[in-house]
Parts: C-alpha cells; structure tokens; sequence
C-alpha cells in the first residue's frame, strides 16, 4: 500500500545531470504527477513534447506548478484532467542555450599535391568553432527522439571526422600559395563554415564559427621556407656579409680563440673574412670618392688653354707694363722703367 502512494507522490521536473559540455537532457520519468513542478534554471529551455511533437515551450528561468502554469499552456493537453491514480505522459527535454566554443586538430597530416614535393606535401590543421542549438523540431527529430543526452564531444567527434576532406577541398580552391596557408586561413575558414553549417542545420544546430588558427608544416619544409624569406630579404650580399661582421665582432663571436679553447682554423677564416669586407670597403670608398672628383676634372682646364686677357696669346708677357703703364711690345722687361715682365 505504501508503494502504490509512493508512486502518486508529485515529482520534480529539472535537470538533474547538468554539465556544460552537454547540449541536452531528457528527462526520465515520463509521468508527470498531479503537483508537480518544473524547474528551469538560467542558460536552459524546457521543452515538453509528446509522440514527437512539441506541446509547450519554458524559456524563462524560474519554478513552475504543472497543475496551474504547465498544463494550461500545452498545445494538446489543455483538456487533461488528472484522476486519482493518473499521471501525464509527456516528455521533457532541458537545453543548453549557450554557444559553444571547441577546440579542433586534424587526425592525421593531410597531403597536399605540389610539384615541388612529388609525394605531397604532409601538413596539420588546429583551431576552433563555434555552435548552438537554434532548431528545437529538428533536434527532436533527428537526435531527442533515439537519445536520451547529447554531448559536445558528440558534435566534435563528428566534425573532426569529415574536416580532413573539408580542408582539402578549400585549400585547393583558397591557398594559392601551399607554402604560405596561413595568408589564406580566413577564406579557408569561411568556406569550411559553411559546409559544416550545412552538415549541422538538418539535426537543429548552427555553426556561429569556423577558425583556423595554424597550419603546421614538416620542420623541413619549415626550414625551407625560413631561408628561402631569409634569402629574399637581402638584396646586398656584400651588405649582409658587412652586418654579420659587424654583429660578430660586436658578440664577441670573431674573437681570438687561444684561451677560450677557440679552433684557429675559424679564427683565420674570421681573419680572412673581415680582411675581404675591409677590401671591399676600401674600394667601394675609393669608387665613391673618384666618381666625386670626376666632374670637377671635366670642367677644370690646362692654365695655357686659358686666354690672358690683357697678355699675348703666346706668352706670358703682358702687353701693358704694370709698372708705369708704357707698352712692352712683348719683352721680357720694361723699356720705360726696367720693371721685369716674365
């Protein structure tokens, strides 16, 4: 006898198995009791449905008497009349309403076809996408109606399974350059956010977002790709071979190696090293210097080339003596006064 009141006893309608990473809980026990309340807590929406579809919808948070605030609003079973030994029979399903935010990483390298590497070129994918639940038919539908609770390593677990293929299919349409993906990550993402969204709208959920934070390449091919910039960077060679002198000697690098157990070998080739800058140095200088003087020569003339004004064309004997002013008549001293002409 007490079991059969015990079983009448009003129940409690919430979630009981709450976690942030799952996405939805059904309830179990689907009698609802004469007296019974219903609990929706914040970041939840309770959803009665029953035979698949959707009575009755409690997005506020709050406690709710199923007898005077549930019963009367279910699309259904408005008429319900609880007897003395019978409950409603209707499910409830709780909602995570927040966004998700999931880590993602490639399961295995994907191989990219570039003439340079004929066997493909291995390289790893890693960031993250967001999701929500914005569908509450489709998610019973396709999800609710076989299970009981839902996960976010479900969703994750499946979009992991298909990203392979997603990132081959745009990086062949986005990434121009294969050594260099990341300059096309946020066309690569778009694209890819979109095919998920597709994927995930049929079971009630959206993609809110898609990033791919790093493409990890071999560290060969790293290496590669690091002297390759590093190379296009100098323009100067014998700039560049000017600077590391200069960084060298300035560690401390190009020193002597006597007491600081240095190889002389590596000190004679530092030696011949700063002795070859020095020379380059030299002559670049002397370059610079002569191209300098070089104009000055062309517009300078040989002093005979040089007309006298007030002197004869051939000597240097003035035509006027500068003394008492008597014509000289090209001698070489005056005839007037003695003063000496040339």
């Amino acid at each position: 006898m007490m079991n059969f009141f015990k079983g009448q006893l009003a129940n409690v309608i919430e979630w009981d198995e709450f976690r942030d990473d799952m996405i939805f809980w059904k309830w179990g026990n689907n009698e609802i009791k004469k007296g019974s309340k219903l609990i929706v807590r914040p970041g939840q929406d309770a959803i009665f449905f029953n035979h698949g579809r959707i009575e009755g919808i409690f997005e506020d948070a709050g406690d709710y008497d199923v007898d005077s605030q549930i019963i009367p609003v279910l699309s259904t079973l408005k008429g319900f009349k609880f007897g003395f030994n019978t409950g409603m029979r209707c499910e409830v399903l709780f909602v995570n309403t927040k966004e998700f935010t999931v880590k993602w990483g490639t399961k295995s390298p994907i191989h990219l076809a570039t003439p340079e590497l004929p066997g493909g070129m291995p390289i790893r994918a890693n960031g993250t996408f967001n999701f929500k639940v914005t569908d509450y038919i489709a998610l019973i539908d396709q999800v609710a109606g076989v299970r009981n609770k839902y996960l976010v390593e479900d969703i994750r677990t499946r979009i992991v399974s298909i990203l392979n293929q997603l990132l081959m299919k745009w990086i062949g349409r986005e990434g121009k350059d294969k050594f260099n993906l990341q300059a096309y990550a946020d066309q690569i993402s778009a694209g890819i956010k979109e095919d998920l969204d597709m994927e995930l709208t049929k079971d009630g959920m959206t993609i809110t977002g898609f990033y791919v934070n790093d493409f990890n390449y071999p560290k060969e091919v790293e290496a590669m790709v690091t002297k390759a910039a590093s190379h296009s960077m100098v323009t100067d060679v014998g700039k560049y071979q000017q600077m590391e002198m200069t960084d060298g000697m300035a560690s401390g690098k190009m020193s002597g190696g006597g007491s600081d157990g240095g190889s002389t070998a590596t000190d004679m080739a530092g030696m011949m090293m700063g002795m070859n800058i020095a020379k380059d140095m030299m002559g670049s200088m002397n370059d610079s210097k002569d191209a300098k003087q070089q104009p000055l020569e062309k517009q300078s003339q040989p002093e005979s080339a040089v007309p006298n004004s007030g002197g004869d064309s051939a000597s240097n004997v003035p035509n006027f003596c500068p003394n008492c002013g008597e014509k000289t008549a090209g001698a070489n001293f005056c005839g007037n006064c003695g003063h000496k002409l040339a």
